[in-house]
């Protein structure tokens, strides 16, 4: 019989897939595995954010700390290696965003 994961979310706007996701990268040893499987939930908590709070930033530095939270800083040695579009890591995705769109014009 499988187990149903009953602990309680951290933080309800990424859900217990993603915090489930983010337990199994902290177990991983091959260090590729892991800054691979960390890329993939950074881009998938950014998406999160942008859906939960459209009125707020959701750059490198909010994912960083919520990540930090999630894994109780076991990630975030493969944080400091990420960033989104090939920005700067510091940089908010809605200016790279904003960039974007002036480029399209």
């Amino acid at each position: 019989m499988i187990r149903r994961n009953t602990t309680p979310i951290k933080m309800r706007n990424y859900g217990r897939i993603l915090q489930d996701t983010i337990e199994y990268a902290c177990t991983l040893t091959n260090k590729d595995e892991r800054q691979a499987l960390t890329a993939y939930i950074a881009q998938c908590m950014r998406q999160k954010n942008l859906v939960w709070n459209r009125d707020q930033e959701s750059g490198m530095e909010r994912i960083r700390e919520d990540m930090h939270v999630l894994s109780n800083g076991r990630l975030d040695e493969e944080l400091k290696n990420i960033s989104f579009d090939g920005q700067p890591a510091n940089q908010p995705v809605s200016a790279v965003a904003g960039q974007q769109k002036k480029k399209k014009k």
